[in-house]
């Protein structure tokens, strides 16, 4: 028995981790794609091009898998899913991610990474208004995700402006005296980046929101993944003929960055990411899964510190501890919610008890059809009245 408390014990700990290792894995991705698509870009690598690349390998890697294992949970195509899904492909492969590698262009990775962190607020906003997300300003539970989600925003927004004295670190201190390299843009390139990262934030907001809506009627994570990254591509090859009609040159590809890049962000933060995304949010919401989004600029100071050696800031550290700060009221206030039971958890409840309720029912059913014939028994001469009492006792009683 104690064996068997253990092991529950054990395996609902394990449950309540997985939400999280999903989400900084995803974080991970996410910082590894920025320097990666930074490099391709920098090489010439048509952004158009890398989107459909990118979405036609994550068509290529999950539609197997949701082929053979969502064939029994896989609902009927209808027109509302099918027109969701449509808008699901435009919005995150075509729109968000064309005005992500545009405004990278114009600008540095770390000041694109650090732009996407206002994604948790954008979405914590049209979660609310959406009724995805239940905010009770008197509840101490939605205070904390308030403030956890204004210090995440406020926190990266101090590691991009705010640098402060140079912190010297025993593996890049022989190269603080060389200086950046990589502050060559101007403030027209920076607002016109800014502009569409900042366009692309509010897209991927709403791909959040709708993703989250319709794993409600199609609640088939895999094959949603496929979906969107085969209606993604159709839709990016339509964008990019337009977009570079006449140029076929940018088509042709090699054993080079971008076919790196295009391998890595398609596997990773296309297809895992997606599938990630879905079943983290049908447990947890979109608020939650955007809430770690802050964190993969800390991953990218940090690695950049080890990896390419550079200069580490006070007003990094200050923002880090911000952002790592506001994670934690936004998870603390998520987990209380997810404690106290979730809307579908409630109707999960409802239905049990009633199913509970109709069996009762009928168990007193069954038991009241002996009492009804017992008459007939002690007609017979069969039974006798007490026995016919301790027999109905002994009935309601199992």
């Amino acid at each position: 028995m104690e064996n068997e408390m253990s092991s529950k014990s054990a395996n609902g700990c394990i449950h309540s981790v997985k939400p999280f290792l999903a989400v900084i894995f995803l974080q991970f991705g996410f910082a590894g794609m920025d320097v990666l698509s930074k490099v391709a870009l920098n090489e010439g690598v048509n952004n158009y091009v890398l989107v459909v690349y990118r979405h036609a390998i994550a068509t290529v890697v999950i539609a197997p898998f949701a082929i053979i294992l969502d064939r029994k949970v896989r609902p009927k195509m209808t027109f509302s899913i099918f027109t969701k899904l449509m808008l699901l492909g435009l919005l995150e492969p075509v729109i968000d991610q064309n005005l992500y590698y545009n405004g990278l262009k114009y600008t540095t990775a770390t000041f694109a990474a650090a732009m996407y962190n206002i994604l948790p607020a954008i979405t914590f906003l049209m979660a609310c208004i959406s009724r995805l997300e239940k905010v009770k300003l008197k509840s101490i539970h939605s205070q904390a995700k308030v403030v956890g989600t204004v210090a995440t925003v406020a926190g990266a927004m101090l590691m991009t402006l705010v640098k402060g004295p140079v912190i010297e670190l025993f593996w890049t201190k022989e190269r603080n005296n060389q200086g950046a390299k990589g502050g060559g843009t101007n403030i027209e390139d920076t607002i016109k980046g800014s502009l569409m990262i900042t366009v692309g934030c509010f897209s991927w907001s709403f791909f959040m929101i709708l993703q989250a809506i319709t794993l409600k009627t199609y609640p088939a994570e895999l094959s949603l993944t496929a979906w969107i990254c085969l209606l993604g591509t159709a839709q990016g090859t339509i964008v990019a003929l337009v977009m570079e009609r006449g140029k076929t040159s940018i088509w042709s590809i090699h054993w080079d960055t971008k076919l790196l890049t295009a391998l890595y962000s398609g596997i990773v933060c296309s297809g895992l990411a997606y599938y990630i995304q879905g079943v983290v949010m049908k447990d947890r919401g979109p608020v939650f899964v955007t809430a770690f989004s802050p964190l993969s600029m800390v991953i990218v100071a940090v690695m950049s510190s080890f990896i390419l050696a550079e200069q580490m800031y006070l007003g990094r550290v200050i923002g880090a501890i911000a952002i790592v700060a506001g994670l934690y009221f936004v998870v603390w206030g998520k987990s209380k919610d997810y404690k106290s039971g979730s809307p579908s958890t409630d109707g999960q409840m409802v239905q049990l008890q009633d199913k509970q309720t109709t069996d009762t029912g009928s168990d007193d059913n069954e038991n009241s059809n002996p009492v009804v014939n017992i008459p007939n028994v002690s007609s017979r001469g069969a039974a006798t009245q007490d026995e016919q009492i301790h027999r109905q006792r002994d009935q309601l009683i199992v």
